[in-house]
């Protein structure tokens, strides 16, 4: 998939065509972000309301989101862009090309995966972004002692993502975060999470460690 990205949007918003033309197929983070502070990424970040929240957060560390979807993607980098969050962008395209092909081993503080596509039907549930060869990249990616989250309101989904995660050999389990009220309508770490907590619904989290 390749899309021409609004010039008034970069440097918010690129796809990995942009990395390819622009960074010579890498993520080199220093160059990437212009300074050598810890990255963190989402991983389907969709309109990017982790991003919002955590950027202007922890101005001491920077985020990259990557989203399939270029429309939400778009929309979330326009949050960013109102802000001029300096520490903030995202990459439109498949997180496995950008895993693979774009990032160096032990260059990745933190990965956060929140409200992945359950994809429900028992049929598509390969195109789930959660699974063995995704756990595997992340270990590659993160430096020793870096953190994976993902949280998720589906309690088989959170199933399978934890009897995977506390039974790799390269991740430690560690206590996930407890829940917190929010201070406004939108302190929520996702849109989803704002949704499915005022159905009354529980958000399973968990939190594991690079070895």
């Amino acid at each position: 998939m390749t899309e021409s990205v609004p010039a008034d949007l970069k440097p918010y918003f690129l796809v990995l065509d942009d990395i390819e033309k622009d960074y010579g197929g890498k993520l080199d983070w220093p160059v990437f972000f212009g300074n050598d502070r810890p990255v963190e990424i989402d991983v389907g970040c969709g309109r990017g309301l982790f991003l919002y929240h955590a950027a202007p957060a922890r101005p001491d560390a920077n985020f990259l989101g990557i989203e399939l979807e270029y429309k939400e993607g778009r929309r979330g980098a326009r949050r960013l862009q109102k802000r001029e969050l300096p520490n903030a962008r995202v990459l439109g395209g498949d997180v496995f090309v950008a895993f693979t092909k774009m990032i160096a081993p032990q260059s990745v503080d933190a990965i956060h995966v929140y409200f992945p596509d359950p994809w429900w039907k028992r049929r598509h549930r390969q195109r789930r972004v959660f699974n063995d060869r995704f756990a595997d990249l992340a270990a590659q990616l993160l430096k020793p002692g870096g953190l994976l989250h993902s949280w998720t309101d589906v309690e088989e989904y959170f199933g399978v993502i934890s009897g995977l995660m506390n039974n790799h050999a390269e991740y430690i389990t560690l206590p996930p975060p407890a829940e917190r009220a929010p201070g406004d309508d939108m302190d929520y770490q996702t849109s989803y999470e704002r949704k499915k907590r005022k159905l009354g619904l529980p958000i399973y989290r968990g939190l594991w460690q690079r070895r």
